[in-house]
């Protein structure tokens, strides 16, 4: 019997999404038949992939509302239930599971009709309730992944992780949270699993070389255009580089979430306020052949993230080699050891962004060691392989 998943990504394709690219594709190559589902698909301007057409060509999209799916599905609502989440969380739950019944109602049928047992939501958001849903209406076994820290994505969260087959969480930081949050509603099978790269993709053809003595030094990052990502940041430590008379330019790959017309333009009078215009480039959303081409010319990457999860694009940049700055923020330093494989600074601190980039600059050896060093990292701890294997495990066994 071929073993099959209903795999729900909430607006997929997003610009951040490769990595689910990446495990459905180790997935497929285990055998197992992944069929993809999301809520909506992402603005124009964040359909940036290579893959992205061929996703969504393949991607069943359950977020259009449906009066008789609504009206038919609140019989089934398990109403004990959500109005105790009510009373916990306030009225925002019941919002959600209302915009959600016609989504699970859709899902359920859609699994029934392809033999599909168990649904995976990448996410603990609406998705999840769509997926905990689908489980009220049909009994079919879910399970959940926890992305970031479990205020990030709305109230209901005991609604949505009572009933879950196991859970997987990324670091161990937000597993202490969940545990002190959400305490007997947790499922009994809880796994720490990163979401990975694929190294194997991820690699330089050539090693790395660090900038030759009065080469302008090349940095880059690839990040969604937030103010929490740091990119002003980053902009302030340039300034203050250029100001001290080190040569540097520094692109930015990543775009805003409402497709180039919010965050962007905030960056783009930053750019000018510094007179930066010479020295930083904004790219926008670009695929991840682009994204791999310029971590393997870049002499460092960097992200300024006041608060990251754990942090996706530092992997990336690590697995291809290249020396990466981060912040001392959030599960950061549950990927990058300061000193070890990676340099960390304080966030919201572009002095300290400023002296580690210069004092990296002038010691092409350090950055040699930290180039291998980071390799090493994401081959031995974070491939994308892993969490793959995780689901397979936990799902079938």
């Amino acid at each position: 019997m071929p073993r099959k998943i209903a795999y729900l990504v909430p607006q997929f394709p997003g610009q951040t999404h490769i990595f689910f690219w990446r495990e459905i594709r180790h997935l497929e190559q285990m055998g197992v038949e992944v069929h993809l589902f999301s809520t909506r698909p992402p603005p124009k301007g964040l359909i940036s992939h290579s893959w992205s057409e061929k996703a969504m060509a393949r991607t069943t999209y359950l977020g259009h509302a449906s009066v008789p799916d609504l009206l038919a599905g609140l019989p089934r609502v398990p109403f004990g239930e959500l109005a105790a989440e009510v009373r916990r969380d306030g009225k925002e739950v019941a919002k959600d599971a209302l915009i959600c019944i016609p989504a699970a109602r859709r899902l359920v049928r859609e699994c029934r009709a392809r033999g599909i047992t168990h649904i995976h939501a990448h996410s603990c958001g609406r998705a999840a309730m769509i997926a905990a849903l689908a489980n009220r209406f049909g009994g079919i076994d879910y399970s959940v992944t926890l992305h970031g820290p479990m205020q990030d994505y709305g109230p209901g969260q005991h609604f949505k992780w009572r009933r879950a087959k196991f859970a997987t969480i990324i670091t161990h930081k937000i597993h202490a949270e969940v545990i002190r949050d959400l305490g007997p509603d947790l499922p009994e099978r809880i796994r720490i699993q990163p979401m990975g790269v694929d190294a194997a993709t991820l690699r330089r053809k050539a090693p790395y070389k660090p900038p030759r003595p009065g080469e302008a030094l090349r940095i880059f990052t690839c990040a969604r255009l937030h103010f929490v990502k740091g990119h002003q940041d980053l902009m302030e430590a340039v300034r203050l580089l250029l100001d001290r008379g080190h040569k540097v330019n520094l692109d930015i790959a990543g775009e805003d979430d409402d497709g180039g017309t919010g965050f962007r333009h905030v960056l783009e009078e930053k750019i000018r306020d510094l007179n930066l215009s010479g020295h930083v480039t904004l790219l926008g959303a670009i695929d991840a052949d682009e994204v791999k081409r310029r971590l393997c010319d870049a002499h460092l990457f960097i992200l300024a993230s006041w608060a990251e999860p754990l942090g996706v694009a530092y992997m990336e940049a690590m697995s291809c080699a290249t020396p990466t700055i981060g912040t001392d923020a959030g599960g950061v330093p549950e990927l990058i050891q300061n000193g070890v494989d990676g340099v960390l600074v304080p966030p919201k601190d572009p002095q300290a962004m400023a002296d580690a980039v210069a004092a990296l600059a002038a010691d092409p050896h350090r950055l040699t060691r930290l180039s291998e060093a980071g390799r090493h990292t994401i081959e031995t701890r974070f491939d994308s392989r892993l969490g793959a294997e995780t689901l397979v495990q936990e799902i079938w066994g």
